[in-house]
């Protein structure tokens, strides 16, 4: 399907990575994956991604533009300037994320190519006004890109129904950070406060759509339980103070840990993780989990039933009576745990890799560029 529009290469195909708050991790893999394919890559993204992603180890030229940076139309404006200046002379943009999706397709409106892909990773759910703004942005969106990938099916049908010319399943492997050593197990639980007592772990940004309110409802009844686990929650964000007020004035067995480094230990001690999540998308913290082989409960939503299988005990979103039943029967039951495990690494085996996911970006672009199959 490839456009009169986009220009061909006739040599080296060059490539444009955009992203602003979400999909780092992903594009600094994929950028380094292009490169080795002898693709020239430039990325587009907040300065401070080049050091937090490792962009300078990818072979790909880095180019500071501050997505999702100063608000208003000011900020936007020069946004689109920097990354129409990048794009000149490419032959495909690829966006990551709605925001990186609006800008890039504003910073080429009006020229003669080149191809626009916009992997999707959807805005947490918004209301009232902010509700109606975002599903034009994401029909504005969806319909200027060429083509759309999503990571789920779920994903894809949304951006059909908005009026996609071309969406796409595209599963996205996430580089998982292999700790380079085992850590103390019972210096680390002890550090957590968890001794003798069960382990329950959460990792997200503190913000509503992840439930943290719901887990701490769970929480509530798991007081009863002998003994009570313990409930550790990784993760910053907006509502930090709301749930500490509440674990405080209801003396739940709750601890919120903060932003950690060391997710990859915490899992390795864990003895369950619970994702209460009213939203998730292709949740990078499930992929961490069923690799790691830890039993996981999570709500029902988006993309994260396609993901686990049958690998991880799922219950209805909103519902923290299901949430804490779920959780205190795995406790229960150390057979199902066992189970669970051999499961969710076998599950993960099924998921394409860091390989896969690369020639499948690389096949879409000379596909839309007229490239020769590689």
């Amino acid at each position: 399907m490839t456009s009169a529009h986009i220009p061909q290469p006739s040599g080296t195909l060059r490539a444009v990575q955009v992203f602003g708050a979400c999909g780092g991790g992903h594009v600094s893999s994929l950028s380094g994956g292009l490169v080795a394919r002898g693709i020239e890559v430039t990325v587009c993204a907040p300065a401070a991604s080049a050091a937090a992603y490792g962009f300078d180890g990818t072979g790909a030229r880095f180019a500071p533009v501050e997505i999702g940076g100063r608000p208003g139309p000011l900020g936007e404006a020069a946004a689109v300037a920097a990354l129409r200046a990048a794009c000149a002379g490419t032959h495909v943009v690829h966006a990551h994320g709605l925001r990186a999706g609006m800008l890039a397709s504003l910073a080429l409106t009006g020229a003669r190519g080149p191809a626009l892909v916009v992997t999707w990773h959807p805005p947490a759910p918004a209301f009232g006004t902010r509700a109606g703004l975002t599903r034009l942005l994401e029909r504005r969106v969806a319909r200027a890109a060429t083509v759309v990938l999503g990571a789920s099916t779920d994903l894809v049908d949304r951006v059909r129904g908005l009026g996609a010319r071309d969406a796409r399943l595209a599963p996205v492997a996430f580089p998982v950070p292999r700790p380079r050593h085992a850590p103390d197990r019972d210096a680390l639980r002890a550090e957590l406060g968890a001794e003798k007592r069960p382990l329950i772990l959460a990792v997200g940004r503190l913000e509503p759509y992840k439930g943290h309110d719901l887990l701490l409802d769970a929480a509530r009844c798991w007081r009863a339980l002998d003994p009570a686990p313990l409930v550790a929650i990784a993760g910053e964000g907006s509502r930090r103070a709301e749930l500490a007020a509440r674990i405080e004035a209801e003396d739940l067995p709750v601890r919120l840990l903060g932003r950690r480094g060391d997710v990859a230990h915490l899992l390795q001690v864990a003895d369950l993780v619970a994702l209460p999540s009213r939203w998730e998308a292709h949740p990078l913290i499930v992929q961490e989990t069923l690799r790691a082989g830890v039993p996981l409960v999570a709500t029902a939503v988006g993309g994260v039933p396609d993901l686990v299988g049958d690998a991880a005990v799922l219950v209805p979103q909103g519902d923290a009576t299901a949430l804490a039943r779920a959780v205190a029967d795995l406790l229960a039951d150390p057979a199902r745990r066992t189970a669970l495990t051999t499961e969710a690494r076998a599950q993960a085996a099924t998921w394409p890799t860091e390989d896969h996911t690369i020639a499948q970006i690389l096949s879409v672009y000379d596909e839309l560029t007229g490239a020769p199959a590689r």
